[in-house]
């Protein structure tokens, strides 16, 4: 156990006065300190509106000189797929295949169903493109569907597909809301071998007689658990219905429930099941809560922790639209480089916040639970939950946008001390 004091009142008086207020971050690890008037309640409770024990947001990534290495069994170049494939996956910085991705490529590769389930960073997306691109280079004429929950997924999908078939002569639609339907319509008039995107817009197309199920043989369900959680059931059951029923069917997901097994019984045939999660939460992610008294400001702690030089890359998650453009209106003001995503910008906005963040250009990236599946951010080192997520698999998802691929990351939640509330566990 270890713990570090960082010393950042003078820089706060200068900004806020003398009556700025603090919080503290408190727990087995990294300790983030300020002073404050009232210390905290240390009665154990859970967090009411949300239910959630707030004891799960505190793990300490242990750090030891010896630690298990995942040894592949399968090198890229072993797997039985093309050899313009094996090297653009080279050309990709890819050396050995990720544990999700060395068990479940070999199943892909043979045509079976399957029920992918990791942590979050860990290469999932890569699981299923790099099997059924082979599938198309064998079969040109191929068509694949891949459904994900949120249309940043769909691009980010889209965009690594691109990446890895570069002058293949395998092209690809990617069908979102928020971006030209007549686009779309305009470009599913060409063969795509891949067709991405989410349910309600694929269904809308569908309608319009622009896609044409009983062409596509293969479908991937990425993130199902989110679709279903997002209520997409029923336009998910209306593009299985219409596709032919001997189908190949690939479900990944980073979490399960007795509803996501219905989801599997229904839509596939004796998949292979394979789980390669190392707990709720990966273990190089550092997690923390950041406690807020009652009467101290939020804005205040949080402005105190972003002035650290560690803070570099951080994505912050709030609870609605509005509070998500409040704060980052408040953090630009206040001269952070930063960035808002969430369902009030339209499409072209929350592309261009999202690239800025990816590309380094700001700090701080503002989003609402948009932004907490299978988003691909390079070296995000802090995600910052300003609001309690609503459930723990939101909170899950949430940080796993840090510590991604073996790479260290954390994690704070803010929780507040309300009246005749009693969050702080004891054990803080």
């Amino acid at each position: 156990m270890y713990t570090k004091q960082n010393n950042y009142q003078s820089s706060r008086k200068r900004r806020f006065g003398s009556h700025a207020s603090s919080g503290t971050v408190g727990h087995r690890a990294t300790r983030y300190s300020v002073r404050h008037r009232r210390g905290p309640s240390r009665r154990q409770n859970r967090f009411a509106a949300q239910n959630i024990d707030i004891s799960r947001f505190v793990n300490k990534a242990v750090i030891t000189e010896q630690t298990e290495h995942f040894v592949p069994e399968h090198a890229f170049s072993d797997f039985n797929i093309n050899e313009r494939l094996k090297l653009a996956v080279a050309k990709k910085g890819f050396a050995t295949p990720t544990p999700i991705q060395d068990k479940i490529i070999p199943h892909i590769l043979r045509g079976f169903d399957v029920v992918g389930m990791a942590n979050t960073g860990t290469g999932k997306t890569g699981a299923f493109l790099i099997p059924l691109i082979n599938k198309v280079i064998l079969s040109p004429r191929e068509k694949v569907m891949i459904i994900a929950p949120t249309r940043e997924l769909a691009i980010q999908i889209d965009a690594d597909l691109r990446s890895l078939v570069f002058r293949m002569r395998i092209s690809s639609c990617c069908c979102v809301g928020g971006a030209s339907i007549r686009r779309q319509m305009h470009e599913l008039r060409h063969h795509n071998n891949f067709i991405i995107g989410t349910p309600g817009r694929l269904k809308d197309l569908i309608q319009r007689n622009c896609i044409n199920l009983s062409l596509f043989k293969t479908i991937v369900l990425d993130e199902a658990d989110r679709m279903l959680d997002m209520g997409f059931i029923n336009d998910m059951r209306f593009v299985m219905k219409g596709m032919p029923k001997e189908r190949h069917t690939l479900f990944f997901l980073a979490t399960i429930s007795k509803d996501v097994e219905r989801l599997i019984k229904e839509f596939s045939k004796e998949p292979v099941r394979i789980s390669v999660k190392t707990g709720e939460t990966a273990e190089n992610i550092e997690q923390d809560i950041v406690k807020v008294p009652r009467g101290q400001n939020k804005i205040e702690i949080l402005h105190s922790l972003l002035n650290q030089k560690e803070f570099s890359k951080v994505l912050i998650f709030g609870r609605t639209k509005h509070g998500v453009e409040k704060l980052f209106k408040i953090l630009a003001e206040k001269g952070f480089k930063a960035g808002s995503i969430h369902g009030n910008k339209n499409h072209s906005r929350r592309q261009k916040a999202l690239g800025l963040f990816k590309a380094n250009h700001i700090q701080i990236l503002v989003a609402t639970d948009v932004a907490a599946r299978g988003l691909d951010i390079p070296d995000v080192s802090h995600v910052i939950n300003y609001d309690m997520p609503a459930t723990y698999d939101d909170y899950v998802h949430r940080i796993g946008r840090t510590g991604r691929i073996n790479k260290r990351g954390k994690a704070l939640t803010f929780v507040e001390q309300r009246e005749g509330d009693r969050v702080f566990a004891k054990r803080f």
